[in-house]
């Protein structure tokens, strides 16, 4: 086996294919676009390089053949409550039904992450932000994934545990039909938000982001600063953002709450992306981009996924959630626009996100795991991820 740094665009092409390779066969498999896994390793465009390093690698077997990638990732702003060692990450694994070649995978990614003086790695994740490529799927093979969700083979959950990686924590997708109905209370609660004065929820407009992008910095500020992982957003970030979702976004399923015209909570969502992606085999030019608006237009895209959700954390159980979704279902609900959402993951270590998923009446729809393997547990032993609190 020959174990192969990416460092030209002919490997970094060979690194894309091994991932469709591996999924070959599978009907659910959708192809992630070539230029978001490329961005994801450009010093240019990805801002983690301020903090870190990546190097990928695939692998070949003795005739030539590609049998497998990994990535590996330093990130000083990488950082889990109640981690005290220098931890670093593999992502982008692919691998053929085979233990010794996936150990040549992560033992190339070891060496490289310990010669950078990490103490652990954490895998697979994204050399970015937790809303991609972040996890390893073992439930939920059934369905196609949605945009961002990592997609692999089940046997890739022995390799993994093969190795030596220790399931960290287990991460929960929830699903529902749209036109399911809410539970009553609900309806309940939001008649008594309705009958109190101050108190108001609305979806955005399109031709008022700028507002919008404060109120949603506001928020998520405030019901995650509480969080250790948590980092501050500002609202020119937030803009940035949303500028870019803005040729896909629709604004019925973008929701605030407000007291007294404050911010106090926000539930986001956006089209699933991979219903139209999937017609691209990873492309995406400007045949690709007229195509989407036209599919957009036409309504083609019958899936919402949760983006972010978040209340201030003073108006916490006070069912501002159930006011909130509420509302939004009067207006999305049995219009034919969209037959199922599916909800973002929440982390085992976030029960009252789950309780949340639950209390809506969606069933989970997938698990996914992030693994952790420590170099040298006599000197670090293995913990779970601590459990969230809340103040």
């Amino acid at each position: 086996m020959q174990l192969l740094p990416v460092t030209n665009a002919a490997i970094a092409k060979d690194f894309l294919k091994i991932n469709v390779l591996m999924n070959a066969g599978n009907p659910n498999y959708i192809r992630p676009l070539d230029n978001e896994i490329n961005e994801v390793f450009d010093k240019v465009k990805n801002k983690n390089f301020k903090y870190g390093e990546a190097a990928r690698w695939i692998l070949k077997d003795d005739d030539g053949k590609l049998i497998g990638r990994i990535a590996a990732f330093t990130n000083s702003k990488y950082i889990n409550k109640g981690t005290d060692f220098p931890t670093g990450g593999v992502g982008f694994f692919d691998c053929i039904n085979d233990q010794q070649a996936a150990n040549a995978l992560f033992d190339g990614a070891k060496k490289w992450l310990q010669e950078k003086d990490m103490e652990a790695m954490d895998g697979p994740i994204n050399f970015g932000d937790r809303d991609k490529w972040w996890g390893l799927m073992v439930e939920g093979f059934d369905r196609a994934p949605i945009y961002g969700m990592a997609y692999n083979p089940p046997y890739y959950e022995q390799l993994f545990e093969g190795y030596g990686f220790k399931n960290y924590y287990d991460q929960y997708y929830y699903a529902m039909g749209v036109d399911d109905p809410l539970p009553p209370k609900f309806a309940e609660r939001h008649a008594k938000f309705k009958a109190k004065p101050g108190y108001e929820a609305k979806h955005i407009s399109i031709n008022n982001l700028e507002e919008y992008a404060q109120d949603f910095a506001t928020v998520y500020n405030a019901a995650w600063a509480q969080h250790g992982e948590a980092k501050e957003i500002t609202k020119e970030q937030v803009m940035k953002l949303f500028n870019k979702m803005k040729p896909i976004m629709d604004e019925r399923i973008i929701w605030f709450a407000y007291y007294k015209d404050e911010p106090i909570a926000m539930w986001i969502n956006i089209p699933d992306l991979n219903q139209y992606f999937k017609h691209f085999n990873g492309r995406f030019g400007w045949l690709e981009k007229l195509r989407l608006l036209w599919m957009k237009r036409q309504g083609e895209c019958k899936v919402f996924t949760g983006v972010a959700f978040g209340i201030v954390p003073k108006f916490q159980a006070l069912g501002i959630d159930s006011f909130m979704i509420q509302e939004g279902g009067y207006l999305i609900q049995h219009k034919g626009w969209y037959h199922t959402y599916e909800m973002g993951w929440a982390g085992d270590w976030n029960p009252k996100m789950i309780n949340i998923y639950k209390s809506l009446g969606a069933h989970q729809s997938r698990r996914m795991i992030t693994y952790r393997y420590i170099f040298n547990e006599q000197q670090h032993p293995f913990e779970r991820h601590p459990v969230m609190e809340y103040k």
